[in-house]
């Protein structure tokens, strides 16, 4: 098993996209990238803490490629935009990709890379692409949101 670190916007419909993928065992939604020591959802959403919403999985990469989860993470927001996504917006709802080793780094600016050359998006892609830190796990309500609600998510 490997693991990988994203965020995309609110955490809700980025795990249940991710969910959907053969060979991703597990997620767990959270926050990560900040400052403070195991905040709450409330403080993450106030903007303090430093922390973005984030989905931390746990992937069979003999089914899956760090490369096909880059392509999904792409897929499920809109890089483009700074610190925020559809009416969502603060820095806890950053576009970023937490590498957890080198060759994680590499691919993910490799992809990010291949997708601004060729010119997929109409505006400059803003994904950080930074060193993964403490993963805090958010409360349970927040973990399988979507499924738990008995709705999907568009995508």
């Amino acid at each position: 098993m490997a693991k990988a670190t994203f965020a995309a916007g609110c955490f809700w419909g980025v795990e249940d996209a991710f969910r959907q993928l053969k060979g991703v065992q597990s997620t767990t939604v959270g926050y990560t990238g900040g400052t403070k020591a195991s905040p709450t959802y409330r403080e993450v959403c106030a903007g303090d803490t430093g922390h973005a919403e984030a989905v931390e999985l746990e992937f069979d990469p003999a089914q899956v490629s760090y490369r096909e989860l880059l392509a999904a993470f792409f897929q499920a927001h809109d890089p483009t935009q700074l610190n925020r996504q559809g009416p969502d917006f603060g820095t806890q709802y950053r576009s970023a990709i937490f590498y957890q080793d080198e060759a994680q780094e590499t691919e993910a600016r490799a992809a990010k890379a291949a997708l601004e050359k060729a010119g997929v998006f109409k505006r400059p892609i803003v994904t950080q692409v930074v060193p993964a830190g403490e993963f805090y796990r958010a409360e349970e309500y927040h973990q399988k949101y979507f499924e738990k609600q008995g709705i999907r998510a568009c995508h």
